[in-house]
């Protein structure tokens, strides 16, 4: 078990060593689609990459979600294999948003440094996919605002 300051020490060296490591200038946030961000997550538990919507207007996010449903079948096959759409996802907060996320699925925890690297190349491998994807779909999801 590992103390609250324990804790965020490993999470900031986490975070510190991937930026490091991989030294690259994400999306992110830079989408200019006012709610609409990429997010690389990790905890105790599990990591991801995902495309969230937190319009502050829900038929936005309503309408930019529908909008990547209708690319689904292109996501999935040329970009992402593993992507799950959640159009009902609850963050810690307990508010509920629409997101589009790849999981890691090896064994992983923020506070195991031997998971760390694994977690590292799937961030870059899929959030690069994730990015290749927008950058070339970009128009045609603004359409739905």
């Amino acid at each position: 078990m590992f103390s609250k300051e324990e804790s965020a020490r490993l999470r900031k060296e986490f975070w510190t060593s991937f930026g490091k490591s991989f030294p690259k200038k994400w999306l992110l946030y830079n989408t200019k689609i006012k709610g609409v961000s990429f997010k690389f997550k990790a905890d105790r538990k599990k990591a991801l990459v995902c495309l969230d919507f937190e319009h502050p207007e829900e038929i936005a996010n309503e309408l930019l979600y529908d909008q990547l449903i209708s690319l689904k079948k292109i996501v999935e096959s040329e970009y992402l294999p593993k992507v799950i759409y959640d159009d009902c996802f609850e963050l810690e907060s307990h508010k509920i948003i629409r997101r589009i996320y790849v999981p890691f699925d090896k064994q992983f925890s923020i506070h195991n440094k031997n998971t760390w690297r694994d977690c590292y190349e799937f961030f870059v491998d899929t959030m690069t996919q994730f990015e290749l994807f927008f950058y070339e779909y970009e128009d045609f999801i603004k359409q739905a605002i």
